[in-house]
């Protein structure tokens, strides 16, 4: 299968059953590419794992023939195919400054959320998608080194452990992958990006606001402006390629800190945070 993905275009071949059930319920909405250039090839193969008493099937992902991971219990083969093509992104692709951060839109701006895991970054992104933002991505902001606009890259956004029963119960028609249990992040499962979000998979967004959010329970939502200084490190320690990209990397990173306000943001309640995020898409209206 060959999808294209935001301005990627992705080769996929695999004979795992579950990975093709997750490719189905998660990409149905994604236009089908040629094969005139394809960016990234990548197999999702089954290994046997000899070094047990009994074999054991394990899912090996490869890109281009090349293995990047360690062989993955057959039952996470979804959840390797999402790590593997951000591995794909984030390790060979120094046309963009590579943010790791989510990035959402509303009215014509981007929020740019960087953020560790555990920060209760991708429970905030998959909450605001359902509730009317635009996902351009949920693990890695694209920043155009001549507009230094977002590009998306929109893909299912992965939620681990009790935030996965927590999206599941708050927004039910939400589509979900198959699960991956026990992996090293716990419990995995990808959601289904908004068919709009992927029609609109090619559009870009400037970038109104840099946002850092956690998530500490008990704590009342609030914003915290945080100087420019500040952000810009903060963001440069957060990229991929900013060190590769060397003075345009700076150039871009500053001109969008230049433009963008940015925060600092702590919350405890869902619908806390998303009544504090619609104020911050009024104020660009």
């Amino acid at each position: 299968m060959i999808l294209q993905i935001g301005c990627f275009v992705f080769s996929i071949k695999s004979r795992i059953k579950c990975l093709a059930e997750a490719i189905s319920s998660l990409y149905g909405d994604y236009e089908l590419a040629d094969d005139s250039f394809i960016d990234f090839h990548v197999d999702l193969n089954v290994v046997n794992d000899v070094s047990r008493l009994f074999f054991r099937k394990k899912a090996v992902f490869l890109s281009d023939g090349f293995a990047p991971f360690d062989p993955l219990p057959y039952q996470h083969a979804p959840a390797l195919i999402e790590w593997g093509m951000n591995w794909c992104v984030s390790s060979q692709i120094n046309t963009f400054l590579i943010i790791h951060a989510a990035v959402v839109e509303k009215h014509g701006y981007a929020v740019v959320m960087p953020a560790p895991p555990g920060s209760g970054k991708s429970t905030l992104t998959a909450s605001l998608v359902q509730e009317g933002w635009r996902l351009l991505s949920d693990e890695l902001t694209l920043v155009d080194l001549q507009t230094g606009s977002a590009t998306p890259f929109p893909r299912p956004i992965s939620l681990k452990n009790e935030s996965i029963d927590l999206i599941r119960c708050r927004y039910p028609k939400a589509v979900f992958g198959p699960l991956s249990s026990d992996t090293v992040k716990g419990s995995v499962c990808h959601v289904q990006p908004p068919t709009a979000s992927v029609e609109m998979q090619h559009q870009s967004s400037p970038i109104g606001w840099v946002v850092f959010p956690k998530y500490q329970q008990g704590v009342e939502a609030e914003l915290l402006n945080i100087g420019k200084a500040e952000t810009v490190m903060e963001l440069a320690d957060n990229s991929f390629n900013y060190s590769i990209l060397a003075t345009t990397g700076f150039n871009v990173l500053t001109d969008i800190v230049d433009q963008a306000d940015c925060y600092r943001f702590r919350y405890s309640r869902l619908d806390d945070a998303i009544a504090a995020f619609e104020n911050l898409a009024h104020s660009k209206k």
